[in-house]
């Protein structure tokens, strides 16, 4: 329960299974770190030894809902407009939004939340989505579907996504942070600053950590996630949390 002046954190690291690298880092940054939540790509190989540490982690679960990388957990046949030509789904976020067809989507969408809860043997705690697909019609109205029948919080990047979950009684943070770009976005000066200031309420810090490898090499944000995975574990970021009186939680315990 927040208060008027309470200050409770989930730092959510995106990309669970992306690789083996990320997931190792993801789980280092729990472990060492402030991480204290994840969200599972559905639709990857992951090692059957990184899903028993997952399980067996304190960390919150969530699906990250995809469209934009890699084949559909469905088939392909059953979603046509969410693939191209080769049954692999459109990397441009915008594009695959504009090109889904929502009952089509919603196979998809529902497939690996069915998904998630065989691999994982629970439900998530909450829901967001890859590349930010999630923010853009039809998929919002799907997600947020979903959440509901769930009964899970999802991810507000913004004011008007956070209205739109709140406009149907989802939970979801006041306030969220974070970025993946050109530069690593989550250094431990840019953390340690972001703790310095962070408003009262609920907050979501989006964060990327991981340990970069060979099948990550196709990534824009491959090595920035060694930055992350740095940042979030140290030291004087943990001293920041207890100076700052910031409670760190997880999408399911908040």
């Amino acid at each position: 329960m927040t208060t008027a002046r309470t200050k409770v954190l989930i730092v959510n690291a995106d990309d669970f299974g992306l690789t083996a690298g990320v997931s190792r880092g993801i789980l280092d940054a729990h472990r060492h770190g402030i991480v204290t939540s994840t969200t599972l790509l559905v639709n990857r190989a992951i090692p059957p030894a990184q899903v028993e540490e997952l399980k067996a982690s304190a960390l919150g679960v969530g699906v990250h809902l995809n469209l934009t990388l890699g084949a559909p957990v469905a088939d392909p046949r059953r979603v046509p407009s969410l693939v191209d030509a080769e049954g692999c789904f459109i990397r441009d976020a915008r594009e695959a939004a504009a090109r889904a067809k929502a009952d089509e989507a919603r196979i998809e969408l529902g497939t690996q939340i069915d998904a998630f809860r065989r691999i994982m043997g629970r439900f998530p705690t909450h829901l967001d989505t890859h590349h930010h697909v999630g923010r853009l019609p039809p998929i919002l109205a799907l997600v947020l579907d979903f959440a509901r029948a769930l009964r899970v919080p999802v991810r507000s990047q913004d004011a008007e996504a956070r209205r739109a979950a709140r406009s149907l009684g989802l939970r979801t943070p006041d306030h969220f942070m974070g970025e993946a770009g050109a530069e690593a976005y989550w250094s431990r000066e840019r953390t340690i600053e972001q703790l310095a200031v962070l408003p009262a309420g609920l907050s979501e810090f989006m964060t990327h950590p991981g340990y970069f490898d060979d099948e990550l090499a196709y990534s824009r944000y491959g090595r920035q996630r060694e930055t992350e995975l740095a940042g979030l574990t140290d030291p004087a970021v943990r001293h920041a949390i207890r100076t700052h009186g910031i409670r760190l939680a997880h999408f399911g315990s908040c």
